[in-house]
């Protein structure tokens, strides 16, 4: 039997463009190679869809398309994505052939053109016989997305985040024996479900292990099935076994950024003691990531600009508080401007002040700055000068012999950092009439710049 397996087509209105492009290529082309049979494992869709909206229209172009060349199966998937109910609707869009809707555990053959599902979750000794009489085309396994809230409620929420794996494996068992009995037979066998093989990568190359993921390899192995179809993970991989194959075709078409690899859709070969199995690329858009790690290099970003005209690009800086307006937006958008679409996410590095350790426990200002001192390595005298001065002092003429020193230096800020706390006027008593300062040298209007000067200006 050949096979056409498409997965995670995630039709939504934001994803309608890519979806629709990657999935009505990926039809046509499965049925001019003359596939026989198609099967989408899971997440036609990305999220519920209103019944007036266009993605869902679309959706049922395609499948509608699809089942006018040969019969379909559509798995549940995701119930995030694919909310139960979702597919009940597809199931009445068969016009030539028919539309299988697959939402619970079961197996299911083909015979003559038309779908016979097994009355329990494996055919019974009865249901195989007729079958083997029937002689039907495949028999599929199939195995939707679990309900682990229904799971939980029978083994206990602890243990449904770690059995799901046990309980699935010992189903796949006992639909191993029921498919060996067709295997020997001679009938073509393919399982299909939803979930994560504990080890596989994911679209951005991350490993995915762990004790709550659905599946192992040795259990869908154990069904004995000589090819298992998967959806849910977006990358593409397989996995062999003495001619039997168990693999993803990945995701239709590429929804996110930094998503590794082709997209496509699977053509299986799928015969009585093996299986194979080659991915078709569908015509995904093509997507750029740029990242820096401090601002933007226009110099490289100009580069790049260069060669991305149908190009969905994605650019990445982090960068300080106090310079985040040194980073020109509209700049690089305008030399993105011919790209097919531009996605700019800067990340700003807030300031962190972190109090001093013990200083709340000083009972004075003078206190608490010697103990910020003592834990910034800095010299507390001469701060601690200042800060007696500024508590005691006269703040003109404080400022008074700071603008003397001003004026008489060729360098004021040089000066201005090395002036000797005792060379400022004593504060004047308290009883007698303040001293009148003596006169201020003329200071030029530029030596006094850096006073006003944004000193953060780029």
């Amino acid at each position: 039997m050949k096979v056409a397996q498409f997965s995670d087509l995630h039709y939504s209105p934001g994803n309608l463009a890519e979806s629709d492009r990657c999935f009505s290529f990926a039809v046509g082309h499965a049925i001019g190679g003359g596939a026989q049979i198609g099967v989408v494992t899971g997440d036609s869709t990305d999220h519920r869809l209103e019944a007036h909206s266009p993605a869902l229209n679309a959706l049922a172009n395609q499948v509608h398309r699809l089942a006018e060349a040969m019969p379909v199966v559509m798995l549940q998937g995701t119930f995030s994505h694919e909310p139960p109910g979702t597919l009940d609707n597809f199931g009445l869009m068969g016009s030539t052939h028919p539309v299988f809707i697959a939402d619970k555990v079961q197996q299911v053959a083909l015979v003559g053109g038309r779908f016979v599902a097994s009355s329990g979750p494996v055919f019974s000794p009865d249901e195989v016989n007729d079958l083997l009489e029937a002689r039907p085309d495949i028999v599929f396994t199939c195995l939707p997305t679990v309900n682990r809230g229904q799971l939980a409620a029978h083994v206990g929420a602890l243990a449904a985040g770690t059995q799901l794996g046990d309980v699935l494996a010992a189903y796949l068992t006992a639909a191993g024996r029921v498919n060996m009995v067709f295997r020997e037979a001679g009938i073509a066998t393919a399982g299909l479900s939803h979930g994560t093989v504990n080890g596989c990568e994911a679209e951005h190359g991350v490993v995915m292990a762990g004790l709550d993921h659905e599946f192992s390899l040795g259990a869908l192995f154990d069904a004995q099935c000589s090819a298992f179809l998967l959806g849910h993970i977006h990358k593409a991989q397989q996995w062999e076994r003495a001619g039997r194959l168990i693999a993803y075709p990945g995701s239709i078409g590429r929804f996110h950024y930094g998503e590794e690899g082709d997209k496509g859709y699977r053509l299986w070969d799928v015969r009585p003691e093996e299986a194979d199995s080659v991915l078709v690329p569908t015509p995904s858009r093509k997507t750029v990531d740029v990242t820096f790690a401090g601002p933007p290099d226009m110099a490289q970003l100009e580069s790049i600009a260069a060669e991305s005209g149908d190009t969905f690009v994605r650019v990445r800086w982090q960068i300080d508080e106090e310079h985040r307006q040194t980073v020109d937006r509209e700049a690089i958008e305008a030399l993105f401007a011919g790209a097919a679409g531009l996605k700019l996410e800067g990340r700003i590095l807030p300031v962190i002040r972190s109090r001093a350790q013990g200083i709340s426990l000083e009972t004075t200002v003078a206190g608490k700055v010697a103990r910020w001192c003592g834990l910034t390595d800095v010299e507390p005298a001469s701060i601690l000068d200042r800060l007696q001065l500024l508590d005691t002092g006269d703040a003109e003429a404080i400022a008074a012999g700071i603008l003397a020193r001003i004026g008489s230096s060729l360098d004021p800020v040089t000066t201005l950092a090395v002036a000797e706390v005792e060379a400022i006027p004593a504060p004047p008593s308290l009883h007698a009439p303040a001293p009148t300062p003596e006169p201020v040298a003329q200071v030029k209007a530029d030596s006094l710049s850096w006073l006003t000067d944004d000193l953060f200006a780029a």
